[in-house]
């Protein structure tokens, strides 16, 4: 029997998605493959005492699992695909993505039922630089403070009084059987999410597998789900997305052979605000169009802003 080891970050979240993981990879290999999660404690789960931004950015989460992968530790690594950059190291690649969860933003409060119920001065706790600037557009009362730490945590603060509210990914309280705690899911439209919230990726060094195991990686991906990753992160890479600057994009499928890109910025105040939307359509689409429709999107957005993207340190 092969064994094949996950690499994950040790928080509850991540732990129950790479246990999803192994147990689908299990049984698509009918018994023939056994799978061993090798959690890990990363850089952006030890500093929890700044912000993303001062700690260095979105690689904080992928650093320690990259090093993994790489010296042969582990065989393949799971990741919510919106703590991934970019760029991946030469010769790893993402092998599957599979099914996404519910993209949208979850209210969540021990107060309040809704975000419209949230009071003039109300205080929201997010380390999110994109929920914030999108938070400050629509209610620039609202009074943001940093709220670090894995869902538990965060909702442990609110018990303490913190915060009034905070905002949660759905998919992440869904995989946690914590979708009781979901106050109430955000319009994606009016409140877009992070590139590839609710989008697993299963990466890996192909060449370091063996064929069968390539093959059952593979059987995990979902069309629909790869082609909003292709789509989003192809505006991403345009804009050169780090965690200095409030970007958001989400592929929503409207129909048979129909896709609407939607890609927002914004400075961190909340305004200005920038966007652009993008539609594709067609019955025998390949995965370069919708790679192609997150860079026109991309560069629309460049176009609007001149080529100087808002982030944190204008103010």
């Amino acid at each position: 029997m092969t064994t094949l080891r996950i690499g994950t970050r040790n928080s509850p979240l991540a732990l129950a998605q790479a246990n999803w993981v192994a147990a689908e990879i299990e049984a698509a290999s009918h018994g023939d493959v056994t799978c061993k999660i090798v959690g890990m404690t990363t850089s952006g789960d030890q500093l929890q005492d700044r912000s993303l931004i001062e700690a260095g950015g979105k690689g904080l989460f992928t650093k320690e699992l990259d090093l993994a992968i790489e010296a042969g530790e582990v065989d393949l690594l799971v990741h919510s695909l919106k703590d991934v950059p970019v760029e991946l190291p030469t010769g790893q690649r993402i092998l599957a993505y599979p099914q996404r969860e519910d993209p949208r933003d979850a209210f969540v409060s021990l107060k309040y039922k809704s975000f419209s119920e949230l009071p003039d001065g109300a205080v929201v706790g997010t380390s999110s630089l994109r929920r914030r600037a999108f938070l400050l557009a629509i209610r620039p009362d609202l009074k943001i403070v940093e709220f670090r730490g894995n869902v538990q945590t965060r909702l442990k603060k609110l018990s303490e009084g913190v915060a009034d509210a905070t905002f949660l990914a759905c998919a992440g309280l869904n995989r946690l059987g914590m979708d009781k705690d979901i106050g109430a899911g955000l319009d994606p439209k009016e409140f877009l999410p992070a590139v590839g919230q609710g989008i697993l990726g299963i990466a890996a060094y192909p060449d370091k597998l063996s064929d069968e195991a390539v093959s059952l990686i593979k059987s995990l991906n979902h069309v629909e789900t790869e082609r909003a990753a292709i789509a989003e992160r192809a505006a991403l890479a345009v804009l050169d997305g780090s965690c200095r600057t409030p970007i958001a994009a989400h592929l929503f499928h409207e129909g048979t052979g129909c896709y609407r890109l939607m890609v927002r910025t914004a400075h961190p105040s909340g305004t200005p605000m920038f966007g652009a939307e993008k539609t594709l359509e067609g019955l025998e689409l390949f995965l370069n169009d919708f790679r192609e429709l997150g860079k026109a999107a991309g560069d629309d957005i460049l176009e609007q802003t001149g080529g100087q993207l808002p982030h944190l340190s204008e103010g």
